[in-house]
């Protein structure tokens, strides 16, 4: 076990309240981080080239047998999560046989999409993968987009886009529970590692130190987004850091529907390191 720690860290303005301590040494690590969007960082720790990580949900539901997830540390929301949008030209339930575009940067999203549309909103529309921004700034004008992270914050007002569906909302409207989009995992092999275990009591300390200190995660964050502090501050109010039980209920629940509409083979049970 080498003294570094290597830690993936997705790229997302979402998560800062939770690194920010760490990147700026309030709080003592020997964290190397890895920057990078869900699916890279997926790829990374598939390949075992992280010993923590943040994680797509779907990917930790895909292939738990392989990691163990942290306790009470989550990325989620349990309403508009703002940062999570279907984009659209046109009603969203008129838009079966319109075409989505997709980011590839995300899949548990794009599981959501398909659940929501599936088992929520009965529509069927056709998905394609695509950069948004790219294809916005070229002319082009897909029917809908769906668009994550900061790229969904800077698109939420596009005036060719005037209908919008929040799927965090739309999530907790339907059932009433928070949805997480992200978890933090451990390598199995790598989880009764004394290294290990206090690498993770250190990660949950500085998510609770963002918890703690929200307005001030929202001026720094603020600095590089094109929200004020105010609306950061509302942005962070409504995401979800905590993995307790409503939101392991939520993540429960999305995993049968996973299952239910052929996105994962099995639903797993929830193994958590024991610190």
């Amino acid at each position: 076990m080498a003294d570094v720690i290597k830690v993936g860290r997705m790229s997302f303005l979402n998560v800062l309240p939770i690194y920010y301590p760490l990147e700026s040494n309030l709080i003592e690590n020997n964290f190397n981080f890895f920057y990078g969007p869900p699916a890279q960082l997926n790829k990374l720790m598939a390949e075992g080239l992280l010993h923590i990580s943040s994680a797509s949900s779907i990917e930790y539901l895909r292939h738990s047998e392989q990691y163990e997830l942290i306790p009470n540390i989550a990325i989620g929301s349990c309403g508009p999560v703002q940062s999570v949008l279907l984009l659209s030209q046109k009603p969203i339930h008129d838009l079966d046989g319109s075409k989505i575009l997709v980011s590839s940067q995300t899949h548990t999203s794009a599981a959501l999409l398909k659940i929501l549309f599936s088992e929520h909103i009965p529509i069927k529309p056709v998905y394609e993968t695509g950069k948004a921004s790219e294809l916005l700034a070229s002319g082009q004008r897909p029917d809908a987009i769906l668009a994550i992270g900061d790229e969904a914050l800077n698109l939420r007002n596009h005036e060719d886009y005037p209908y919008k569906l929040d799927l965090g909302e739309a999530w907790r409207e339907w059932t009433g529970l928070p949805f997480i989009f992200g978890v933090w995992i451990v390598r199995k092999d790598l989880a009764n590692k004394k290294e290990i275990i206090e690498a993770v009591n250190i990660l949950i300390e500085a998510k609770e130190w963002g918890q703690e200190n929200i307005d001030q995660m929202s001026e720094i964050t603020s600095e590089k987004s094109i929200l004020s502090p105010v609306e950061m501050k509302s942005y962070f109010e409504g995401l979800v850091y905590n993995l307790e039980e409503n939101e392991i209920e939520g993540l429960k629940i999305f995993a049968k529907y996973l299952y239910k509409t052929g996105q994962i083979e099995h639903v797993p049970s929830l193994n958590f390191i024991e610190l």
